[in-house]
């Protein structure tokens, strides 16, 4: 199975240069490069498009709100690929419906393995990016979770902190030694819970309290 990709980048060097790694591995076809957000949205709206590739900081629109458009409308999923100038933006693309936030600076490897993780259902942020955000909200201690912890069973708490490192359903699965079934349940009862629609909300409320 061939992963299409779009690659939208204010940036022409970048694009072009993020395309021709891409382009060296056998299991990716880059159908684009696009210049911003809206060329971003607009494609994926009309193309079968598995993964877009975008950066936060473009014009008329940017990433994050690119990002929202693209997860409501389309069954492309967003994954962000920026720089920590960027920072601020985290909590609204991942909000938005980003299904993985990357540095550019990561090893062409490690962008592919991402690419394929979140294809296959997962939601993926590196670990200096989650660093970043819990170390960034609101000025609250690192360790500090805002949820009311009252509101959920210690395996809801298990899974919340899971899912907010990434884990696919069967991933919790085979870490709590629970069927993926009984992860669906838990899930539904926390989506239930929070009034929250999907995964990558849930990371981002047992991160820093808030459903946003």
């Amino acid at each position: 199975m061939t992963i299409k990709i779009v690659i939208a980048d204010d940036n022409s060097f970048i694009r072009e240069g993020m395309k021709i790694i891409l382009s060296t591995y056998g299991d990716f076809e880059v159908l684009a490069t696009l210049n911003d957000g809206q060329e971003a949205v607009d494609y994926c709206k009309w193309n079968k498009v598995d993964i877009a590739l975008l950066d936060v900081r473009m014009p008329n629109m940017n990433g994050v709100e690119a990002t929202k458009l693209i997860a409501e409308q389309t069954v492309t999923k967003p994954v962000i690929l920026t720089t920590f100038d960027d920072d601020e933006y985290i909590f609204d693309a991942i909000k938005n419906g980003a299904k993985g936030y990357l540095l550019k600076n990561t090893e062409p490897e490690r962008i592919r393995e991402a690419i394929k993780s979140v294809y296959h259902g997962n939601t993926v942020m590196q670990d200096v990016v989650l660093d970043k955000l819990k170390s960034n909200m609101d000025g609250s201690k690192k360790d500090e979770h805002k949820i009311d912890a009252s509101l959920f069973t210690e395996r809801e708490m298990g899974i919340m902190a899971l899912i907010a490192k990434g884990y696919s359903n069967k991933s919790i699965a085979k870490q709590l030694f629970i069927s993926e079934g009984t992860v669906a349940n838990h899930i539904t009862s926390i989506l239930g819970k929070t009034g929250l629609e999907h995964r990558t909300q849930i990371a981002i409320y047992y991160l820093t309290g808030s459903v946003g």
